[in-house]
């Protein structure tokens, strides 16, 4: 069995009296595609945050990666361990291309010369599928689901161990959301960790190998996905009481 490649101990992250991570403690086995739910406000978001210390760290408690301890780290050196994520919110560079925005990543995070960027560009665009004749088009032309590839491709040009992706399949369609679920799993498949927070619960359920759910910042349920789903306290704080 495969061993553990981030350990999150006891992990907190209060604002005021307010606890948006509440002493979270989980594991993720390295080459895991590990699905994170819950309903709106429950810290997903705010643990992707705490454990890359973008845009702030933890209140308490420890991150490890690997063998080492990164929740004291700054953001670049957790990134260049090999810890990468993506966000809700699209982050696109308007006066940039989609080829640019790639090539930026490989530059300034893994300290690429412009031929070894755009090489590595090439490969990431090409391993998520993304149309060649619209690399060249500004971002801000691009679709929804062109901007969910490029976020991807350029999470991935870092060469991350794992990487971290924040509701990937929000105001996609569902043919977009069946190409991002066979995307996923070849990115799994490459050998990278995935954590995987998604609303999509059809998506999650697709290719998640473990599920982990959470409630008011609290670790509310964990395991299989399908068993996961169906536990009554699930039910009620994801879906309203509404059975899956």
């Amino acid at each position: 069995m495969a061993g553990n490649i981030l350990e999150v101990r006891n992990l907190t992250k209060s604002f005021g009296g307010l606890k948006a991570v509440n002493d979270l403690t989980f594991d993720v086995k390295e080459g895991e595609l590990l699905g994170i739910a819950g309903p709106n406000g429950s810290g997903k978001s705010t643990l992707f945050n705490v454990m890359t210390k973008i845009p702030f760290g933890p209140t308490g408690g420890e991150v490890v990666f690997g063998n080492q301890r990164i929740d004291r780290m700054p953001p670049h050196r957790i990134a260049a361990l090999g810890l990468a994520r993506t966000f809700q919110k699209d982050a696109e560079f308007p006066d940039l291309s989609a080829r640019e925005t790639v090539a930026l990543a490989a530059v300034y995070g893994r300290k690429l010369s412009r031929a070894g960027a755009m090489a590595a560009t090439e490969e990431q665009l090409h391993a998520v599928q993304f149309d060649p004749a619209r690399a060249d088009m500004p971002t801000t032309e691009l679709s929804v689901f062109d901007r969910k590839q490029l976020m991807i491709a350029s999470a991935l040009v870092m060469q991350p161990r794992v990487l971290m992706l924040d509701e990937p399949a929000s105001g996609l369609t569902r043919p977009e959301i069946t190409a991002l679920d066979a995307l996923l799993c070849k990115i799994a498949a490459s050998g990278v960790t995935i954590m995987l927070i998604e609303h999509v619960l059809s998506l999650l359920l697709s290719v998640a190998q473990r599920l982990i759910v959470l409630n008011q910042g609290s670790l509310l349920a964990e395991g299989d996905p399908q068993t996961v789903i169906k536990n009554p306290a699930v039910v009620e704080a994801y879906l309203g009481g509404r059975a899956a």
